[in-house]
Order: C-alpha cells, then sequence, then structure tokens
C-alpha cells in the first residue's frame, strides 16, 4: 500500500479530515477533532500509527512482526502498523476501521450524530 493509497483510503471514512500539527511531514487523521491516524509518508517502509482495543493491541503485536507499540504514543492504546508487504491489505484496512470507530464512539453523543447524518 503507498501513501496515497493509505490517504485516500483513511479520508473515505465520514468527517475525515487530514492535517500536519506536529510538523511538515506527520500526516495526522482526525474525526471531531480526535486523531485516529498518524503516517509518516517518508518513513521506509511506511508506518501508520492506529488506536486498538488494548487485548486486540498485543494480540495482533504478538501475531505480526510488523505490527509493534505505537512510535511515540501510548503503548497501550497504539500500534505502530509498518506496511512492509507482510500483512494483508484487507487486515490494514480493518486495522483503519477499528481504530475509525474506537475514536468515533469516545466523542459525544450529539458529535457522533452529526458525523453519522
Amino acid at each position: 500500500m503507498t501513501y496515497d493509497e493509505l490517504k485516500t483510503f483513511l479520508l473515505e471514512f465520514p468527517a475525515s479530515t487530514l492535517s500536519f500539527p506536529f510538523d511538515e511531514t506527520t500526516a495526522v487523521f482526525k474525526v471531531g477533532e480526535k486523531m485516529f491516524a498518524l503516517v509518516s509518508p517518508e518513513s521506509d517502509p511506511l508506518r501508520v500509527n492506529l488506536k486498538c482495543d488494548p487485548q486486540d493491541a498485543q494480540a495482533l503485536r504478538f501475531q505480526f512482526p510488523a505490527i509493534q507499540p505505537g512510535y511515540h504514543m501510548n503503548k497501550e492504546h497504539w500500534n505502530s502498523v509498518y506496511l512492509d508487504g507482510s500483512l494483508e491489505p484487507s487486515l490494514v484496512k480493518d486495522m483503519i476501521a477499528d481504530s475509525y470507530r474506537l475514536v468515533l464512539s469516545s466523542l459525544s453523543k450529539k458529535k457522533q450524530r452529526a458525523i453519522r447524518t
């Protein structure tokens, strides 16, 4: 998966936005002003940080070497996913969707309704 493919997929989620609040190279994808993905387009291999249920995060790290504790993130709730070709694209997309849903569910009910309509 290339950066452009990843960016396109991340922006397909309702109310997903892209910004660069930290520096000129770290792409931050948010829903409702909360981060659900951080991408380092210049890293080799391409790396995306995704929010994850803590139990799922541990299981994924154990099963896949390309999934590590979140780089510069809360290691309990974030995974760094290295897109080195070893992971099925469907798994990566499922992890992205899970991250989006986790963050969306943390928003107020009012914000959730506004995004879903």
